[in-house]
């Protein structure tokens, strides 16, 4: 790990920025220019994306500004998939498009989550995408009735990504209890056991906005599993579970012969 003064020993391999394994997507909800940059100053370092949540970059102020911030820290920054639905559903993605070159984004999420949108119909937006920006889709409905089968999972997500998606999100919301969780928030194991069996991990993002979720995906698929939806405030501790610094973790990197150290 590059930010280690300490030289703390059985720390995980955390590679810097830009990477492929082991991001982390933070959810700006509304954030000032002022937070941002405050964001930016005490954690940028450690976040791959920000994702202007839903349709919130429409409506908040000075958001062109905000993401010159972001980009500034390394940062990648997209709007949320819902604005992406919203466009398309009133049809007009060249609106969408205009829209994104406006306020400087060079990345985009294709998403059908609040919208019914025939599967190769959203390929072929990935696809179009793909060519000027980096891609991430979605797969996931964000109503907690809808419910598809693990199959179908795995179909759409190797699709998307031969359509040219960087990364493949598994749906949650903000409240992460759909798409890959049960209503209770706890992981739906079977479903993203299933998906691993066929999808390598690297090429998804799971959304898990809370700690048990985080500590959950930490624990069983070690410190670089992609990870998103985090709240700005989560994201130094969510480093410290990813580096054994934090309880819930702590023993998860270290050798076996620290195992006699654990309560019982």
């Amino acid at each position: 790990m590059s930010n280690n003064p300490v030289n703390l020993t059985f720390l995980p391999d955390r590679k810097g920025k830009p990477r492929q394994n082991g991001i982390t997507m933070v959810m700006d909800k509304g954030l000032s220019v002022r937070e941002a940059e405050n964001f930016v100053e005490t954690a940028g370092h450690l976040a791959d994306f920000v994702k202007l949540g839903f349709g919130t970059s429409l409506v908040g102020n000075k958001v062109k500004e905000k993401v010159k911030v972001y980009h500034q820290a390394n940062i990648k920054v997209y709007a949320g998939g819902t604005l992406f639905e919203a466009f398309v559903i009133r049809n007009m993605y060249d609106g969408y498009l205009k829209y994104i070159d406006q306020l400087g984004l060079d990345t985009v999420e294709v998403s059908d989550g609040s919208m019914v949108m025939e599967h190769d119909i959203k390929c072929e937006y990935i696809h179009k995408l793909a060519k000027k920006y980096t891609v991430l889709s979605e797969v996931g409905s964000k109503e907690s009735g809808i419910m598809i089968a693990p199959g179908r999972w795995i179909e759409m997500i190797q699709k998307e990504l031969q359509a040219g998606a960087f990364k493949v999100i598994g749906e949650a919301r903000e409240s992460g209890n759909v798409g890959i969780y049960r209503a209770s928030g706890k992981a739906h194991v079977a479903l993203i056991n299933k998906i691993l069996s066929k999808i390598q991990p690297e090429y998804l993002l799971w959304e898990a906005p809370l700690k048990a979720q985080q500590v959950w995906f930490i624990k069983n698929f070690g410190a670089n599993v992609n990870l998103g939806n985090i709240a700005p405030g989560e994201l130094i501790p969510l480093e410290t579970l990813r580096l054994g610094l934090r309880g819930d973790t702590f023993f998860s990197f270290l050798p076996a012969k620290y195992d006699k150290f654990q309560p019982q």
